[in-house]
């Protein structure tokens, strides 16, 4: 047998009976022509269409980049997910970071805004109070701080006087340092538009929060610049600045008031 035989095994049942079995020569011609001409329009079928003999190696190279895509695509998606998640956390710590200050804040000013404001007249002081403009953003909106003091109406902060101004200003950064204290702090001049009444209730609240107590378990310490005698009998140091003559230069003095009995504490 041939060999060919052996391989493959070929199958005419779909060919039509003269194709597979000519009686004459004539026909075997026939069927020849009759084939050659069907290869041929075949061939002339197959040259118009021009078949892309490479595209399966092309489909299987753009599969490979479809799949290195998609893996560049879900890790580029992870990244920005965890930006995106990192950022949240950042803004929920910044958004805890201010909550807890501004409720700090606003619990204490009202506080120390009486005791700058109290007196015998008025022993109840006035009012302090901050609001928020935007409760769900408040870190980027403003914060509106209204001070009443005592005996007197609502009114914008504009409105107040210089000293009320100042005042309400000392409660809010007494407030502000209350949250984090930090070692000591500095005033220059504050007590300069206050009338004689305040700059003692002043000196008396500074004087009150460098002892330590048990409402003011942290005391502070404060270096006041000021030209006004009532602070200066507040004060545990006096440093004075003066000009050295014999020397042509300016010198400092101080004076410790602490080996003297404190100041006796006058209604205000």
């Amino acid at each position: 047998h041939d060999p060919l035989s052996r391989l493959y095994r070929l199958d005419f049942t779909g060919l039509r009976r003269h194709l597979t079995a000519p009686s004459s020569a004539k026909e075997k011609e026939a069927v020849e022509r009759e084939l050659q001409k069907s290869i041929s329009d075949l061939a002339a079928e197959l040259e118009r269409t021009a078949p892309n003999l490479k595209a399966v190696e092309q489909y299987a190279a753009i599969k490979e980049k479809e799949k290195e895509l998609a893996a560049a695509y879900e890790g580029a998606r992870q990244e920005a997910q965890a930006a995106t998640d990192a950022f949240h956390a950042v803004r929920q710590q910044r958004h805890d970071a201010f909550v807890a200050a501004f409720e700090h804040i606003s619990s204490e000013i009202d506080v120390i805004y009486k005791d700058l404001t109290r007196s015998s007249v008025h022993p109840l002081g006035g009012t302090a109070y901050l609001s928020l403009e935007s409760e769900d953003e408040p870190y980027l909106a403003g914060i509106k701080y209204t001070a009443m003091p005592p005996t007197k109406r609502y009114r914008d902060m504009e409105q107040l006087s210089g000293g009320e101004k100042t005042v309400a200003a000392l409660a809010l950064l007494f407030a502000i340092h209350s949250y984090r204290p930090s070692p000591f702090f500095v005033l220059d001049e504050v007590d300069a538009a206050l009338d004689a009444t305040n700059v003692s209730r002043v000196a008396h609240y500074l004087r009150y929060k460098t002892r330590p107590s048990e409402r003011n378990p942290v005391p502070f310490q404060s270096i006041v610049i000021s030209l006004k005698d009532i602070f200066y009998e507040k004060a545990d140091v006096l440093v004075g600045v003066a000009r050295d003559v014999g020397a042509g230069c300016s010198k400092a003095y101080t004076f410790d008031l602490n080996r003297f009995e404190p100041p006796q504490e006058a209604e205000v």
